[in-house]
């Protein structure tokens, strides 16, 4: 009998191209990934792994060992979601990865329509970016994730998960109302106006801060970075206090401390997608299925705080939630 876990690590290596890659996901050393694959080889008593120098690369028969064992993992996860969920209702522990702006906005509120819904469901959340929440799908230690991506981005799929649009949302700029860009409510700035401006933006290694200096490049400056964080309540404060511009995903900015005002932008690539993911063949499960049908419904109806900015005008007159992006 192959052992499960080191075949986790051949799909792994599969999907990711590295043993550094598949360390770095399951929190192990690379010599740890490769003495389980060598063990690996020893078991199969095939050749799944070709040596160049510190490189490695999977044989044909590597593949399609990896293309089973995604197979028979699935097929594992089938057969105990049957024998706890009985007649196909949703039950037992269900485990959700969400990034931190939507724990308060999504999460939550999925968190009591499910208890109402579906009382013998379980929801466990635990907070995390996307790449983390993805390598936790894949690690089965989540069942669903809510992740997001910036459409200015070039960003590849995840290997092995399947995602699906949960809402899309434009990043808008939060400015002084007496900036000389803030014309009149329902004005929109185009991003050349701010080019004189100081900004406050996510890191650049961030997905968010990249975005914003991608957006920021195409339109023919390099903003004068004055403040770095990842957290937009912070960014709009520092905002308020010092003049300064920030570009936030619309539905961090439904309260604004008074003296700001928030405008929507030109670009219009300059959007954030919230999907949810969930590992592949695993959609149609009760506890999952149910969970992704609570999720779409709520924002759906503006519930989970998808329509909690009707524009940017309706972000005028009060203080922001925290939010971060990592």
């Amino acid at each position: 009998m192959l052992d499960v876990r080191r075949l986790i690590l051949l799909r792994d290596l599969a999907a990711h191209g590295t043993v550094t890659a598949v360390a770095e996901l399951h929190g192990v050393t690379p010599s740890a990934v490769s003495q389980q694959l060598r063990l690996l080889e020893e078991e199969t008593r095939a050749r799944l792994m070709e040596r160049t120098g510190r490189s490695v690369h999977l044989t044909a028969a590597g593949h399609r060992l990896a293309e089973d064992t995604e197979r028979v993992l699935t097929a594992l996860e089938q057969a105990q979601n049957r024998l706890t969920t009985g007649a196909g209702q949703p039950s037992g522990p269900l485990h959700l990865a969400c990034f931190p702006s939507a724990l308060a906005t999504v999460a939550a509120p999925l968190g009591e329509a499910l208890e109402t819904r579906h009382g013998d469901l379980s929801l466990h959340i635990t907070e995390a970016e996307p790449d983390v929440a993805v390598r936790l799908l894949l690690q089965r230690r989540a069942d669903v994730a809510l992740v997001y991506r910036y459409m200015n981005l070039a960003v590849p799929p995840h290997p092995g998960v399947e995602t699906r649009t949960l809402r899309t949302e434009p990043l808008v700029a939060v400015l002084r109302k007496d900036h000389p860009a803030a014309r009149p409510t329902g004005s929109v700035i185009d991003l050349r106006e701010l080019a004189d401006s100081s900004w406050v933006i996510a890191p650049r290694q961030s997905s968010c801060g990249e975005a914003v200096l991608q957006a920021c490049r195409a339109a023919g400056f390099v903003p004068r970075v004055r403040h770095v964080c990842t957290d937009f309540s912070a960014m709009i404060a520092l905002a308020a206090g010092g003049g300064h511009v920030v570009l936030v995903p619309r539905t961090t900015v439904t309260n604004l401390p008074p003296a700001l005002t928030a405008r929507s932008v030109t670009d219009g690539t300059l959007v954030r997608t919230v999907e949810t993911a969930v590992r592949h063949g695993t959609a149609h499960e009760p506890a999952i299925a149910a969970c992704l049908r609570v999720l779409h419904a709520l924002c759906d109806s503006g519930a989970s705080g998808a329509s909690g900015a009707s524009g940017a005008s309706g972000a005028e007159g009060a203080e922001a939630p925290g939010d971060r992006e990592g």
